[in-house]
């Protein structure tokens, strides 16, 4: 069934995946809430739910990722990076927890699923170096904070991709001053009876 549910939410978010990327998204699942038992990296424990929640809605902002190297902060659970380093093999992926266990299980399982694009880091954001194109979030931080912890890690030029579920206007309005919201999309994720945005930043000149 899962199988199923997963391929049909693909097709509805116009994703058309090889069969061993659809098996992958599902293994990832499968770790999640295998290490959530001990972890507590999620709050979801059904495995149907987990496709919709976590797997499609993280894969919902695929249209709006880059090729460039991205940089998913308080990754958590490891979405949205883990997914998004699944479907686009090409996709130099760094994921980055504060939380030793967190952190433990998404270099677990970027080995497990052998992702090769897949880097992990054990650190708070703030003490980071290094410059990404894009750097995501999913419900880690107001959108102010967001920026404000990361922006000596955006590359020139470069763009925040942060997931929200109701439409933040104000935080939007609240956005540090040389910050502007270049786009505010809404996401429909199959499965998912919930508002969901991705807001997309970007440093002004």
């Amino acid at each position: 069934m899962s199988q199923q549910t997963l391929a049909a939410g693909l097709a509805d978010l116009g994703l058309n995946l090889p069969a061993a990327a659809q098996q992958k998204l599902l293994a990832f699942r499968d770790l999640l809430l295998k290490w959530n038992k001990t972890y507590n990296l999620t709050a979801l424990r059904d495995p149907a739910q987990a496709i919709s929640h976590h797997l499609l809605d993280a894969l919902a902002i695929v249209p709006y990722v880059a090729d460039d190297p991205l940089l998913d902060v308080g990754s958590g659970g490891g979405l949205p990076g883990m997914p998004l380093a699944i479907v686009r093999p090409g996709l130099p992926v760094t994921l980055v927890d504060a939380v030793h266990k967190k952190a433990t299980f998404l270099q677990q399982a970027a080995i497990e699923l052998d992702l090769k694009n897949v880097a992990v880091h054990h650190a708070r954001v703030e003490e980071m170096r290094g410059q990404y194109a894009q750097i995501s979030s999913r419900a880690f931080a107001e959108l102010g904070l967001f920026v404000s912890v990361t922006r000596h890690l955006l590359a020139p030029g470069g763009r925040w991709l942060a997931m929200k579920g109701v439409r933040p206007d104000d935080e939007i309005a609240a956005l540090p001053a040389g910050i502007v919201a270049e786009d505010v999309i809404p996401l429909t994720v199959p499965g998912l009876n919930a508002e969901r945005h991705l807001i997309i930043l970007k440093a002004g000149s």
